[in-house]
């Protein structure tokens, strides 16, 4: 019997013009790779025995995955809203590029964006996200505190950018 956990809560509906094209691309990728895995499959189901065929199962698998992420992207995108305009660059809001300081001194640049755009290599991070949800709404040299993980720490927001999309 698994851990039972309680169901998350719904993630911002929100995404930027860049990540809704980028999920519509790959929507397109998933099913051309969907062709290729089912010619695969049959390929796999006409050798014979399937029961011990290590590549049938392996295909059975692989069809599984690419379907799955077929439906939650079709599920997804129809309820996503694309975020281009920004009316206030004086505060943070959705796109926003703000870098923050703490208490140490470190620096550390994040852009606030939608909850399927996340990617820690470009310092994205989700709208959800205990940080962004801090700095929302904040203006420069506002300080704010934010909780991770049990440790408090205190941050002040030294600029705030928006790429040239969002203005």
């Amino acid at each position: 019997m698994g851990r039972w956990r309680p169901p998350q809560a719904p993630s911002a509906p929100y995404i930027t013009p860049e990540g809704y094209a980028a999920l519509q691309s790959e929507t397109r990728e998933l099913w051309a790779k969907r062709g290729d895995v089912v010619q695969a499959l049959a390929a796999a189901a006409a050798e014979g025995d399937r029961s011990e065929n290590a590549e049938y199962i392996y295909r059975k698998k692989q069809l599984a995955e690419v379907d799955r992420r077929i439906r939650y992207l079709q599920k997804r995108l129809p309820s996503l809203k694309v975020v281009d305009q920004v009316a206030d660059h004086t505060i943070v809001l959705f796109g926003a590029w703000v870098t923050l300081e703490d208490e140490q001194g470190e620096i550390q640049r994040h852009r606030i964006v939608g909850s399927d755009e996340i990617d820690p290599a470009r310092s994205y991070i989700s709208i959800d996200a205990p940080v962004a949800r801090a700095v929302l709404r904040k203006a420069i040299d506002d300080e704010v505190r934010v909780e991770i993980g049990g440790t408090v720490r205190e941050l002040v927001i030294l600029n705030i950018e928006y790429d040239s999309v969002v203005r």
